[in-house]
């Protein structure tokens, strides 16, 4: 109720300066013990990890780790942040966020702007969180993208200890040539390299910590097939369907809909989900999949499920919907 009377101001601010007001305020309130959701169990197992529920904040929203014990007491079952990169960058020239209201929906072109992984990691220890954490990690936008392997070694020595489950992004279309990692050699040899260093890591540490790709909904049958027999080849440990798309479908009319960047929200579910479906297909239960893209309602995230989801994850949703979201999809499940 307080989200819903709380929007009409927020959407009359930039979006930008929206996402860091509503931050903020959620972290005084969860200081000061108000704004709490109390929502109930429901475990899952998977990927060896016991989640209190399926529903998970997408990664994105907190991407420096600096909000989480704000976010965790809305009730989420895992928070995933980041992206993350191995030094601070900017990320793109504002303005880089614009919201769709008719169509519920969010492009964006960010390009990881983050505080760099160090910092991350000192957010995550200064948090009282004990729950799930998931955290995301990328490349410089300065690092060419056939050193980018590189890049994504550093973040994985870095948080290992301090992350329940550890994923790759190669999917934000905001970073230039990122998306070409999701396929051929170059995909190949990541997913290679990142999972020897994931091995010898859990031995040098005593302990296991899954690592998970996070792909575009952008993808051809073959390209499925192929990044599904890489997943099956190494050992991933799970697959996140999916991250924004560069379809304007739904869109093509409305004010932004021609804004360069990935769109997300309500018009990406279609989409996100037949890719979600496809994968469930191909892998046949061999990986667990973790849905995401455009779940506005609890009635979405059972369509997540029914499509071969163990978990789902929200973010432009709750743009639209407010923290009442996360209890909706908890309980439709």
């Amino acid at each position: 109720m307080l989200y819903s009377l709380a929007r009409p101001l927020l959407f009359s601010l930039a979006p930008e300066r929206a996402h860091e007001l509503t931050l903020s305020l959620l972290k005084s309130s969860y200081k000061i013990g108000m704004m709490r959701q109390a929502v109930p169990a429901k475990p899952v197992t998977c990927m060896g990890i016991e989640f209190p529920n399926p529903v998970g904040l997408a990664a994105g929203l907190d991407k420096n780790g600096a909000y989480i014990d704000a976010l965790a007491s809305q009730g989420f079952g895992f928070i995933e942040i980041g992206t993350i990169t191995p030094k601070p960058q900017a990320g793109n020239p504002e303005p880089r966020l614009f919201r769709l209201p008719a169509a519920k929906a969010i492009i964006n072109r960010m390009g990881f702007n983050n505080d760099g992984v160090d910092q991350l990691i000192e957010n995550v220890k200064a948090a009282k969180f004990k729950g799930v954490l998931g955290i995301n990690i990328g490349k410089n936008a300065a690092t060419p993208v056939e050193n980018a392997v590189d890049d994504y070694l550093i973040c994985l020595n870095k948080v290992y200890n301090y992350a329940s489950y550890i994923t790759v992004n190669i999917s934000s279309p905001n970073t230039k040539n990122l998306r070409s990692l999701q396929s051929g050699d170059a995909l190949t040899e990541l997913l290679e390299t990142l999972k020897k260093r994931q091995l010898e890591l859990a031995e040098e540490n005593q302990h296991y910590v899954p690592l998970v790709l996070k792909v575009a909904p952008d993808l051809e049958p073959e390209d499925i097939q192929f990044i599904a027999n890489q997943l099956l080849e190494f050992k991933i440990d799970g697959l996140i369907v999916t991250n924004t798309t560069l379809s304007r479908e739904g869109v093509e009319n409305l004010k932004h809909g021609d804004e360069a960047g990935g769109l997300s929200g309500a018009p990406v579910f279609v989409k996100s989900t037949a890719c979600l479906a496809a994968f469930a297909k191909v892998l046949e239960g061999k990986i667990p999949l973790i849905g995401v893209g455009g779940i506005l309602s609890g009635e979405d995230a059972v369509a997540k499920k029914n499509a071969g989801a163990a978990l789902v994850q929200i973010y432009s949703g709750l743009i639209y919907t407010g923290p009442k979201l996360i209890k909706d999809c908890v309980d439709a499940l």
